[in-house]
C-alpha cells in the first residue's frame, strides 16, 4: 500500500468509521456466493462494523470447499461499507440489502483480481477498479516526494487528482447503473479524500520536512471550510472519510484557536468544539471519538467529566455503553491516575518506595540486563542523569531481571547513575504486572503528585526526551487547574 494520507490513517482506526449504516433503512440480508482459484485458505469472510464507535467487527465466515467454492450470506442495516477477507488479504466492499453478488478471484491474490457478476456487482468492481487506478498508484498518493512540496504545487496535485477521480466516477457510471446510495458514499470519499489531505498537510508536512520550519499558509488555503455543506453532509454519513475529516477539523478548530494538544484541556475544548459546530447525526459520533482520544491521551478526571456529560447527547444510549466500558478499559493509565505503589530493594540495599519520591517527577525505566535494545540506552540514561542532576527529578530504574548477580554487577561496576532497583520474578513480578508490562524497555512519567503523567514519554535516546521532561515539571498543578471548567456547556 503507497504511503499517502488516506493509506497513512491505520487501517485499525478508520476499521473504527466503517460501516454506518443510512438512518431509517431497512434491515436486509445480502448473498455472496464465489469460487476460489489457487486455494491457500479454507475460510472466507465478511467484516462489518455496524456502530462507527466499536472497535469490534461483526464477521460472518464460510468454509471454501474442494472446488473453491463458498457461500455466506450477511445481515446488514441498510447500505454498509464492508470488507472481504480471505487470509491476509482484503477488499473493499459495498453491501445493500437485497444484493446477491458472485465472486472469483485468486487465492494468492485477492485484491487484484477479484471480479464480481449479480446485484451489487457495479458498485463492488467501482472499487476494485478505483483501488487499482488511484489508490494503488503512487501517482495520485500523497508520498513524501508530494508532502515535500510547497503550498501551491501542493494544491495543483491534490485538485488534479481530484478531478480526475471524479471523471472516473461521472464515466463510470455513465456506463453501469450504481444506486443513489453508492453515488453518495463514492462521491463523498472523493470530495472527504481531497478535504481531508489538504487540511492535514500543514501538520504532516512539518513532521516529514525536518529540515524546515512549519509552513506558513496563504490566508486563502483554508477557506474550504468556510463551506457549510462540507461539515454538514449527512448523505456523507457512510464514508469513512468524512469522520475522519470532521475528527481532524476539530482539532483545527481547536489548534487555530491556540490550543495545542500538549494542553491539559486540548480534548475538552475540542469536545466542546465538536458539541457546538457539528450537527447531528454525525454529531455524538464525533464527539465519541474526541473522548476515546481523551481516555488515551487526556486526563482521566477530565474524561470522566466528558463522559458524563454525553449521556445527554447520547439519548438513545447508542455509544455511550461503547464508550463507558472504553473508558473502564483505559482509565487506569490515563495522565491523572495514580501510579501502582511498590517496595523494592535498590543496588545498595536499601528499599525503595515509590512515596518517598513525592513532589518529584519520576521517570521510569523498566529493563533488563539482557536485552541489547535497554543496554543500548544505558548511555543515553546516564547522560540524562547528568543534565537534570540538581533537578526536581528521579530517574527510577527498575529491572525485570531474573540474575541478581549480574544485574548488580552490571549496576555498580559501571556505576551507573540514578535510583536502581530490582524485582525478584521478572516480567512476572508483581510490578511488572501493576504497570502492563509485555516487554522492555518500557517508560513511565509521573507527576510530582504521584500520578501518570505520561505512559510513552519519549526513549532515553530521544533528542526529545530533554524538552519533554523540562515540559514536564508542575504540569500536573496545571491539569488539576482546567478541572473545575465545565464541560460541554
Amino acid at each position: 500500500m503507497a504511503y499517502s494520507l488516506r493509506s497513512y490513517i491505520p487501517r485499525l482506526l478508520l476499521g473504527a468509521l466503517l460501516a454506518l449504516p443510512l438512518a431509517g433503512k431497512a434491515q436486509g440480508t445480502v448473498v455472496l456466493t464465489g469460487k476460489i482459484s489457487s486455494k491457500t485458505a479454507d475460510t472466507v469472510a465478511v467484516s462489518v462494523r455496524e456502530n462507527p464507535l466499536d472497535p469490534k467487527e461483526q464477521i460472518t465466515y464460510a468454509r471454501v470447499d474442494n472446488r473453491g467454492e463458498f457461500r455466506l450470506a450477511v445481515t446488514v442495516n441498510g447500505p454498509t461499507r464492508a470488507d472481504l477477507v480471505y487470509g491476509d488479504d482484503v477488499a473493499d466492499l459495498f453491501l445493500e440489502p437485497g444484493n446477491a453478488l458472485e465472486i472469483r478471484f485468486k487465492g494468492t491474490d485477492l485484491s487484484s483480481t477479484v471480479r464480481y457478476k449479480g446485484k451489487g456487482a457495479e458498485a463492488n468492481t467501482y472499487l476494485s477498479e478505483l483501488d487499482e487506478r488511484f489508490i494503488e498508484n503512487d501517482g495520485f498518493q500523497v508520498l513524501p516526494d508530494n508532502i515535500n512540496l510547497y503550498e501551491a504545487p501542493f494544491l495543483s496535485f491534490l485538485d488534479y487528482r481530484r478531478k480526475e477521480e471524479r471523471k472516473f466516477l461521472e464515466n463510470y457510471g455513465q456506463d453501469n447503473e450504481l444506486t443513489p446510495a453508492f453515488r453518495e458514499f463514492a462521491k463523498a470519499e472523493i470530495d472527504y479524500s481531497y478535504a481531508n489531505d489538504r487540511l492535514t498537510y500543514p501538520d504532516l508536512r512539518e513532521q516529514v520536512v525536518a529540515t524546515e520550519s512549519r509552513l506558513k499558509m496563504t490566508p486563502t488555503f483554508y477557506e474550504f471550510l468556510n463551506d457549510k455543506a462540507l461539515i454538514s453532509n449527512s448523505a456523507a454519513l457512510k464514508s469513512e472519510m468524512y469522520q475522519e475529516f470532521l475528527i481532524n477539523y476539530v482539532h483545527h478548530l481547536a489548534t487555530s484557536t491556540g490550543h495545542q494538544r500538549s494542553d491539559p484541556d486540548f480534548y475538552q475544548v475540542c469536545y466542546d468544539m465538536a458539541k457546538t459546530q457539528l450537527a447531528d447525526p454525525v454529531r455524538p459520533i464525533i464527539m465519541g471519538r474526541v473522548l476515546q482520544e481523551s481516555f488515551r491521551f487526556g486526563h482521566v478526571r477530565q474524561s470522566a467529566t466528558m463522559l458524563e456529560n454525553y449521556r445527554s447527547v447520547d439519548t438513545n444510549n447508542r455509544f455511550y455503553p461503547l464508550l463507558q466500558h472504553d473508558f473502564e478499559t483505559h482509565k487506569a493509565f490515563a495522565i491523572g491516575a495514580p501510579a501502582p505503589s511498590f517496595k523494592l530493594i535498590s543496588a545498595t540495599g536499601d528499599s525503595v518506595t515509590l512515596r518517598q519520591f513525592a513532589g518529584k517527577l519520576v521517570y521510569i525505566n523498566f529493563w533488563r540486563t539482557t536485552s541489547g535494545l535497554c543496554l543500548r540506552d544505558l548511555p543515553y540514561a546516564a547522560d540524562l542523569a547528568k543534565k537534570f542532576d540538581g533537578k526536581n527529578i528521579v530517574f527510577l530504574n527498575v529491572a525485570l531481571d531474573e540474575n541478581e548477580p549480574a544485574w548488580k554487577q552490571l549496576v555498580v561496576g559501571k556505576k551507573l547513575p540514578g535510583v536502581h532497583v530490582r524485582a525478584t520474578g521478572g516480567m512476572r513480578s508483581a510490578i511488572a504486572r501493576a504497570y502492563a508490562i509485555q516487554d522492555v524497555p518500557a517508560y513511565f512519567l509521573l507527576a510530582e503528585d504521584g500520578t501518570f503523567l505520561n505512559t510513552k514519554p519519549k526513549r532515553l535516546s530521544s533528542r526529545a526526551a530533554v524538552d519533554e521532561i523540562k515540559q514536564s515539571f508542575g504540569k500536573a498543578s496545571t491539569y488539576s487547574s482546567t478541572l473545575p471548567a465545565s464541560v460541554g456547556k
